[in-house]
């Protein structure tokens, strides 16, 4: 591959955007970090942001082999942040060896982010069905179609098998595939990131203390 001549180079160096719509301040924040979470959501949703639900998941094998993929966020509360998978995909065999994850939220245009640390673990089946029963027709085929992150020869295969999961289901009752699992991160730290003018971001971590309270650090930029 020949060198990346300086232009290029110098091109993505300038790339920069100071950030000065809003700050964040303590007192404005909630004293729990779902509430702030959910406060945070719903602005992103009344932006209509594109897929204000996506968010970056990182998992690691156990030798310490990190992966990122960005994945929808499904449902959150108290218990902490769901998403859905099939268990041969890279994430899912990651998190069987090592059950730890971080999550981001990427709101640029509220130049903002939410990252989340904490392990993870399967959610129950019957929270795994009722899910899936609510998943559009299509979508519940695809679930039985691809054997996620699995090698294939070409996009004709998954279209045919697509065809044959059609037939077979054609009465609209797709039943859930044993192999697609539900899974929650339950948080021990959340990072509100707002972005501030000549890189003076605001942010704020939640860490989980003892007895499920949660302290509040404001972290330098």
């Amino acid at each position: 591959m020949p060198p990346m001549s300086e232009s290029v180079s110098l091109e993505v160096a300038n790339l920069r955007r100071d950030y000065s719509t809003r700050g964040l301040r303590r007192e404005n924040l909630s004293p729990e970090p779902f509430t702030q979470f959910r406060l945070w959501f719903q602005e992103a949703q009344k932006a209509e942001l594109l897929e204000p639900n996506a968010m970056a998941c990182a998992t690691a094998d156990k030798s310490g082999r990190v992966t990122a993929r960005t994945v929808l966020l499904k449902a959150f509360d108290e218990r902490g942040f769901v998403f859905f998978t099939n268990t041969a995909s890279t994430k899912a065999r990651q998190i069987a060896e090592n059950p730890q994850a971080a999550l981001l939220f990427t709101w640029l245009p509220l130049e903002r982010q939410v990252s989340i640390t904490g392990p993870v673990e399967q959610i129950s089946t019957a929270e795994t069905l009722a899910y899936f029963a609510s998943r559009p027709f299509g979508n519940r085929l695809g679930a039985w179609v691809s054997i996620q992150s699995s090698i294939i020869p070409s996009r004709k295969i998954l279209e045919m098998k697509f065809e044959e999961m059609k037939a077979k289901f054609a009465n609209g009752e797709v039943p859930l595939p044993d192999f697609w699992k539900g899974y929650r991160v339950s948080p021990q730290s959340i990072e509100f990131w707002q972005g501030a003018m000549n890189r003076l971001h605001d942010r704020f971590v939640y860490t989980r203390q003892p007895g499920d309270t949660w302290s509040i650090d404001r972290l330098a930029p």
